[in-house]
């Protein structure tokens, strides 16, 4: 029990203290930690267990949850055709990660969670590179227009 608290508040220091690039690695890394929760409840022949079906859904409704909260935090202004780019990629997910929900279409999570893996890697990248430079170099980092 004691573990559990201090690691509730090692995250909450984790998340509070973070900069906006860390923030969306956070949000990033915590999609693909339910896109493959969700994968490991498939079995053998790629089938879910009745007793499963349930947090399937679960951690299928928290990825889209934050591939949400990752669309509305796009600036769109700013952004230019990546924040573009990138809302539609995020449109595109949700609508495969219901239609998975749905069908329980093993493939289309695998899909998703290779894009998500791919752009926490980028956006690792960036956060490493850009965490601490002035606003103008995350702008020339990203290609963004200012």
């Amino acid at each position: 029990m004691a573990y559990q608290n201090a690691y509730a508040a090692y995250q909450k220091t984790n998340v509070n203290t973070a900069s906006q690039g860390r923030l969306v690695v956070l949000l990033y890394e915590g999609a693909v930690k339910h896109l493959k929760a969700a994968l490991n409840l498939f079995d053998m022949n790629d089938k879910l267990k009745a007793g499963d079906i349930e947090q399937f859904g679960i951690h299928l409704q928290k990825t889209q949850a934050i591939i949400t909260e990752l669309q509305v935090s796009l600036d769109m202004e700013k952004g230019g055709d990546i924040a573009r780019n990138l809302m539609s990629l995020y449109v595109y997910f949700n609508e495969e990660l219901m239609d998975a929900t749905i069908s329980h279409n093993k493939q289309k999570i695998e899909f998703v969670l290779s894009k998500v893996d791919e752009l926490a890697d980028t956006w690792r990248s960036i956060a490493n590179s850009t965490a601490n430079a002035p606003a103008a170099k995350v702008q020339s980092a990203l290609n963004i227009q200012g």
